[in-house]
């Protein structure tokens, strides 16, 4: 007779073997291909499968090179900088123009909290490119009237009209989202299904992660925690772009004064806004809307983010928050629960 026990863990065999056949087979059937480095002053990693080995690296750093020509405020030959210095005839490329009508409609939805103009205050408060100056309420009154995405156009003719050539623009707020959508861009036209594109904490997902054959799993930081990282949630990406804001990295502080200052700056009061939100994070169909709202976001008040984001049914949104007691609170919308991963 034939010793069952010597066979008794023959399913649990079976089983671990048909995994491990199954895993082995999607590497064998997928390529993870890894890219990263450092453009637009951050880092970035991307991961991309392929059929083949598949080397992108001169079009991602041409990606780059070209973002930079168009948008950065930090390069003096940029199309950016020449209309900064008051460059009416320079025709802008296709870049410029889907990023100022993307703005347009953030700075019109969020009325007027998203505003690219708000260039000459941020080099003013000390988180551009340009001279820092010592502020008071005086001088925060007369920058404003360089203020105003309501006073440029882009003409027909793909020039930038400006009411008053001292407007200085600064896209930072939505040209990192938008260069992953261009990286992403790339990825589909190679026929890529399967990428997580990251650069300086903004991401892309599409597909999923093959070799594992589930969702890309990306964390969101904890805002209160200053010395290192700590996730503070996990959450399921698929098809989908995340931008994350806060103030908690990105501030600086008065020799003089001892004073705290934050990167966050109310366009419509001039003033940096160190306010009860904490972080934000923002879902959406591309990275640059999830970008420009994520930081506009910060900008608001939070019954001004709820309402609008019962208003618009493409963008998800996890706040973290203060209430009047300074306790922490958080706050998502119903598509960022169900992505929550337990």
């Amino acid at each position: 007779m034939m010793d069952l026990l010597k066979f008794k863990n023959l399913p649990c065999l079976i089983v671990f073997f048909f995994l491990l056949f199954s895993c082995k087979e999607r590497e064998q059937e997928f390529v993870r291909n890894d890219a990263n480095g450092a453009a637009l002053g951050t880092t970035y990693n991307l991961i991309y499968f392929s059929k083949v080995p598949l080397d992108l690296q001169l079009q991602i750093d041409s990606v780059f090179a070209v973002m930079n020509h168009s948008l950065s405020t930090y390069i003096p030959e940029s199309d950016i900088s020449k209309i900064n210095r008051g460059d009416s005839t320079l025709v802008v490329d296709t870049m410029f123009q889907e990023v100022f009508k993307l703005s347009k409609h953030v700075h019109k939805t969020t009325k007027g909290y998203f505003d690219p103009t708000v260039g000459t205050l941020v080099n003013a408060w000390g988180f551009g490119p340009g001279k820092q100056i010592a502020l008071d309420s005086s001088k925060v009154d007369s920058l404003l009237k360089y203020v105003g995405f309501n006073k440029v156009s882009l003409t027909r003719g793909h020039r930038i009209k400006k009411e008053n050539s001292n407007i200085y623009f600064d896209f930072n707020a939505i040209a990192k989202g938008y260069a992953i959508d261009r990286l992403a861009v790339m990825m589909n036209n190679y026929g890529i299904h399967n990428y997580l594109l990251e650069v300086g904490g903004e991401l892309v997902a599409k597909g999923i992660n093959p070799y594992k054959n589930k969702s890309w799993i990306v964390g969101i930081d904890d805002p209160q925690v200053v010395e290192g990282r700590q996730l503070k949630l996990m959450i399921k990406l698929e098809d989908k772009a995340m931008a994350s804001s806060g103030n908690y990295r990105k501030f600086r502080v008065d020799e003089s004064t001892g004073k705290k200052y934050v990167h966050t700056i109310n366009p419509i009061t001039g003033y940096t806004k160190n306010g009860t939100t904490l972080g934000v994070t923002v879902l959406a169909n591309s990275c640059a809307e999830a970008d420009a709202y994520a930081t506009s976001f910060m900008a608001m008040e939070l019954k001004e983010v709820k309402m609008l984001l019962n208003n618009n049914k493409t963008l998800e949104a996890y706040i973290i928050y203060l209430d009047k007691n300074g306790e922490t609170q958080e706050f998502m919308t119903k598509g960022v629960k169900k992505l929550v991963v337990e």
